[in-house]
């Protein structure tokens, strides 16, 4: 049983993949800290962008009136 362990505590087989994913977990905690922040700036901005797509003319070449 102690040999079996022993060789289960030193196999690192899996470090990189344990190391990337604690790399991927800290970045989307720092992005959901951020988005959190900055939510009033970000609904701003996506409501400006409606509000000139919502008054932007119907067609792309209006007629011209001579």
């Amino acid at each position: 049983m102690t040999a079996l362990w022993n060789r289960f505590w030193k196999d690192e087989s899996g470090q990189g993949l344990t190391e990337y994913v604690l790399i991927i977990a800290l970045v989307a905690v720092a992005l959901i800290a951020c988005l959190i922040v900055f939510r009033n700036q970000i609904g701003g901005a996506f409501n400006r962008a409606s509000k000139a797509l919502n008054n932007a003319p119907g067609s792309a070449f209006p007629a011209l009136s001579l």
